[in-house]
């Protein structure tokens, strides 16, 4: 009797889809998240351009974040027929990398395919830079990204925030002034075309034309 049920559950395991309990079948998304902390008291702050360029792209491609996990929200679509996951992950930035560590093995994506969006310092407000892997450059959320992932070698999209004389800290943390609003709407729409042009064609071809 044991040996027809080891028999049995063995043809189960057999028949069982060998997706279960890993990546899902088919094609790998591309994965785009942008870093920032979560909550209202910090929704309009410099550090979380990398939240506001997600929205830009999400409502763009008719994208919804409504699948709320427990270290990011997130929403499935296609980005110029490219399937794509767009993120924003629900830890603080410094803690990003459990975020990344989460989508990376629930999708099977290799890091070369997420693309992460941060704010930096030393870029001036209404410049972008992407880079297809390199250092953190000091930045916390893309420092823990790399411990776990266990790579630099993911591309980054920076979009410039601007350096103050003093106060980095504050600086990070506090909003934009009603003047450079208007400024940033325009810099996160040529994030949100640099990161369309990167899924669609590819890290080299989005530095090519924004860098």
């Amino acid at each position: 009797m044991a040996r027809a049920s080891r028999g049995v559950l063995g043809w189960l395991r057999a028949k069982r889809p060998k997706t279960m309990g890993g990546p899902p079948a088919g094609p790998r998304p591309a994965i785009v998240m942008g870093l920032g902390n979560p909550g209202p008291k910090y929704a309009g702050t410099r550090h979380n351009v990398g939240f506001r360029c997600i929205d830009v792209v999400a409502e763009r491609a008719g994208i919804s974040l409504n699948d709320r996990r427990k270290h990011a929200d997130l929403g499935r679509g296609t980005v110029g027929g490219v399937p794509v996951v767009l993120a924003k992950p629900r830890t603080f930035m410094n803690a990003s990398g459990l975020a990344a560590r989460y989508l990376l093995d629930r999708f099977g994506t290799g890091p070369e395919r997420m693309l992460v969006v941060i704010d930096d310092l030393d870029l001036p407000l209404g410049k972008i830079r992407m880079r297809g892997a390199g250092s953190s450059g000091g930045h916390r959320g893309l420092d823990s990204i790399s411990a776990e992932a266990r790579t630099g070698a993911y591309p980054r999209l920076r979009i410039g925030i601007g350096r103050p004389d003093a106060g980095a800290i504050a600086h990070v943390l506090g909003g934009f002034a009603p003047a450079e609003e208007a400024a940033l709407a325009e810099t996160l729409a040529l994030a949100a075309d640099a990161v369309e042009m990167w899924a669609e064609h590819g890290v080299d071809a989005a530095m090519n034309r924004f860098n």
